[in-house]
């Protein structure tokens, strides 16, 4: 169930003097404007719809990458790095951040 925009109606003249200011109100309120000419609707102006992007994989936008094998496992043991090395590639991240703020 989605709630219905507001709607107001209003004359062409209104409309020309206040466009710009009404412009935005329609686009930031979502409501819809119906414009009259001697009491006669002559045109509706509502916000645009807000369009969703579709998804695009990685592997839609380089023709050269394919993907052999599992990628979702988890990586086996040989594979990984031994805790005692992510220390050390901690450490020396930290170093090199206290030496950059140095400078």
């Amino acid at each position: 169930m989605s709630a219905q925009p507001e709607t107001r109606t209003i004359s062409a003249a209104e409309f020309k003097a206040k466009c710009l200011q009404l412009m935005d109100e329609v686009n930031e309120k979502k409501l819809t404007l119906i414009i009259t000419k001697r009491g006669k609707p002559v045109m509706e102006a509502t916000a645009p719809k807000e369009e969703e992007k579709p998804f695009r994989s990685i592997v839609g936008r380089s023709p050269n990458v394919r993907i052999l094998g599992d990628i979702v496992s988890p990586l086996p043991q040989e594979w990984t790095l031994p805790e005692f090395a992510w220390d050390k590639t901690t450490e020396s991240k930290k170093r090199k951040d206290k030496d950059k703020k140095r400078k």
